[in-house]
């Protein structure tokens, strides 16, 4: 998970009302439905003792939803009256979910978003490429490539033998002219578009050539789709099919990847180490007092939760800024907190991962992840004096 949309509820000291319910208006129903969540979910909240101005405030909100076109469901994170991110979800909650508490309830978001990363979807033929990107909104165009569009592909009847060798020659330079043409094109809209990776659709010879032109940082991030040609008979189910099983099967390389390098780093001795030296740990963190550790010192790079595991409801203790995290009140107080203030290890390390840019991994149940449910994957190891891992 991207943490960046976060960064509105990382410098705003609490106390947090968190709401998760079902906005989805696939029912004839639904706005009934609607209104009956949330207004179960003031009552919940008054119930945790939350105060009227902020309880409003997410009533209002709720109130002045869309009509139409809403999200399956919503998560608001609302402190003293406001509300202060409204977080569209991919999934609806099966219940209404509310928590009043010192920090946002951040951790049910994990089950709830799509963690599928955006995409430029690029569907390639001789003639040029249409230009989409695909993310949790759907599809929409960003922009054409359009090329010099030779005699033709080779499928009709050639010259006179003679001239066979030229008119190959002609279509052959038309199509590299138009693979390059697309290959900038790609790269142009690469950065704006926030994506993170590039699906290529269409015919096989044509595609593979716009990758090889493509640069070396946009090229590692491409895949190819046999779906999804530009042809008006083209099946949008077959673009959307091949998109989503790009995106999935991205999502999957890069959980298990940065499975690999945290179980490497959990195991990993320390390097260059004179004979007879114990080995400290490598750049992997696991367990709540390691990875709280390695919280308050900013060096997550990525944080492994398993929300199925014991670890992340376990109690911490936290200050206003997102960094002053500790496994024990006088731990914090020690670290200069004056008032320390309980909350779940998952809720205060999802928010020191957002401050410190890091990414957030779900790990499924029953996976081979972290003991306990928490672990991270760090910037850094930590050196003891003498240059050792500890």
């Amino acid at each position: 998970m991207d943490t960046r949309f976060l960064a509105p509820l990382l410098d705003r000291p609490g106390p947090w009302a968190s709401v998760y319910l079902d906005t989805s208006r696939a029912t004839q129903d639904a706005a009934d439905r609607l209104r009956l969540r949330a207004r179960a979910a003031a009552e919940q909240l008054t119930a945790q003792g939350a105060d009227d101005y902020t309880r409003d405030a997410v009533a209002r909100h709720l109130a002045a939803g869309p009509a139409a076109g809403a999200p399956p469901g919503r998560a608001l994170f609302a402190t003293a009256a406001e509300v202060v991110l409204d977080v569209p979800l991919a999934t609806s909650p099966s219940a209404v979910l509310t928590n009043w508490s010192a920090l946002p309830r951040l951790a049910p978001l994990l089950d709830h978003l799509d963690h599928a990363p955006a995409c430029l979807l690029a569907r390639v033929d001789h003639t040029g490429a249409d230009i989409e990107l695909c993310d949790a909104g759907g599809r929409r165009s960003v922009g054409r490539a359009v090329g010099a569009e030779g005699p033709g592909r080779g499928h009709r009847s050639l010259p006179a033998d003679r001239h066979e060798w030229h008119y190959r020659h002609r279509i052959e330079n038309g199509w590299a002219r138009t693979a390059d043409m697309i290959a900038r094109a790609l790269a142009r809209h690469w950065d704006p578009s926030g994506a993170a990776l590039l699906v290529l659709a269409g015919d096989p010879r044509e595609r593979r050539a716009v990758r090889e032109r493509l640069p070396e940082h946009i090229r590692r991030r491409a895949v190819e789709a046999g779906r999804g040609t530009r042809d008006r008979g083209g099946s949008p189910d077959a673009v959307d099919a091949a998109v989503a099983e790009a995106r999935d099967a991205h999502v999957h390389r890069h959980l298990e990847d940065t499975l690999d390098l945290f179980r490497a780093g959990r195991g990993r001795p320390g390097t260059h180490l004179a004979p007879g030296r114990e080995a400290g740990p490598g750049q992997a963190a696991e367990g709540i007092p390691a990875v709280v550790d390695a919280a308050r010192s900013r060096r997550l790079a990525t944080l492994l939760l398993a929300v199925s595991g014991p670890d992340p409801a376990h109690e911490v203790w936290v200050g206003p800024a997102p960094d002053q995290v500790a496994v024990r009140r006088n731990e914090a107080q020690a670290t200069g907190v004056r008032r320390p203030l309980s909350a779940r290890a998952d809720d205060a390390l999802l928010r020191a991962a957002a401050a410190a840019d890091a990414d957030v991994l779900r790990v499924p149940a029953g996976g081979p992840g972290p003991a306990g449910g928490c672990g991270a994957v760090l910037r850094w190891a930590t050196r003891s004096p003498q240059g050792t891992a500890a």
